[in-house]
């Protein structure tokens, strides 16, 4: 028999094909994860600040916000020191880690993403019994659901993933540890964890996405139906930017994990856009442009510095 040494670190061999552009790189995604941490903490200083953002669309944001900023804080700050010429290894405590929190707080976004369609939905179909319906109660079960949907979705995954034995190669072809590129290294069959993975992530995802889109059906039947030219542009407008988002989260999920033959570089470049560039886009795409928000943010800010900034 073979003698086997288990696995105790990982060593993250980075994007592919991109050798020799480790400090453009890490300049580029700094410079992004930076934004994304400054647009996030915005967002949340705001909406906990004024007591005119304690709404329940508001409330939603606030959650988004703290899904982007640990969402972009999973795989940013572990790429950045091996780009910067630090270590590449990641322990087996610290891989398991990693790719439980990228599935619980992706998946409790997409969840999220779900909700504040409804919340939309009942705002625009149902004006006037809104706040009826989407009473503080109801929004804290909400939330709380998405939490606890996610953790659910993380356990699965993360526990059929390293239940396996991981006793070869310890070289990930990827820059995080994500299912597909931890489980080609693993002993034991993987034939089990990657149907569950696969068809677990798949599911979800197309499942929320045809919920969005049934409420978005139904918004925009209802803002059709509005006489006002400047009510239909209103209302256009804070759909429009929530579909953008959503398009921007749920595009590279269907693009890594339902192609068929995934490339290594394509699914390196979708899921940066993923981790780095939606999480950034989020608070200028739902918050920063709106004028409450904005006003929230001069009463907490000292009006020198937007003065200064003009």
């Amino acid at each position: 028999m073979r003698n086997h040494t288990m696995v105790t670190e990982f060593i993250l061999l980075g994007i592919p094909e991109t050798e020799g552009l480790e400090t453009v790189l890490f300049l580029l995604f700094l410079s992004l994860y930076l934004c994304t941490l400054l647009g996030n903490v915005l967002i949340l200083t705001a909406i906990i600040s004024s007591s005119r953002l304690h709404t329940p669309m508001y409330f939603f944001l606030g959650n988004l916000s703290m899904f982007d900023l640990g969402f972009s804080s999973t795989t940013a700050p572990k790429m950045l020191l091996y780009l910067s010429g630090q270590s590449q290894g990641i322990s087996l405590q610290g891989c398991v880690s990693q790719l439980f929190f990228y599935h619980f707080l992706g998946c409790t976004e997409g969840f999220l993403y779900t909700v504040m369609a409804y919340d939309r939905f009942v705002a625009i179909c149902y004006p006037l019994r809104y706040m009826v319906i989407m009473n503080h109660k109801f929004c804290f079960i909400l939330a709380t659901g998405t939490w606890i949907g996610g953790c659910v979705h993380a356990i699965t995954l993360t526990s059929l993933t390293f239940q396996l034995s991981y006793c070869g190669s310890n070289e990930v072809g990827y820059y995080f540890c994500d299912i597909p590129a931890i489980l080609p290294l693993a002993c034991g069959d993987t034939s089990l964890a990657q149907r569950v993975g696969f068809t677990n992530v798949g599911l979800l995802s197309l499942i929320c996405f045809f919920l969005i889109l049934v409420s978005y059906a139904r918004i925009g039947i209802s803002i059709s139906k509005i006489r006002s030219a400047e009510g239909r542009q209103r209302a256009f407008s804070t759909c429009s930017a929530h579909i953008t988002a959503i398009l921007c989260a749920y595009g590279p999920v269907i693009i890594i994990y339902l192609q068929p033959n995934p490339s290594a570089l394509l699914g390196a470049t979708v899921q940066v856009f993923n981790n780095l560039v939606t999480p950034m886009l989020n608070p200028l795409i739902y918050s920063l442009r709106n004028k409450d928000v904005k006003s929230a943010l001069r009463n907490v800010f000292p009006k020198r510095v937007f003065t200064q900034s003009k």
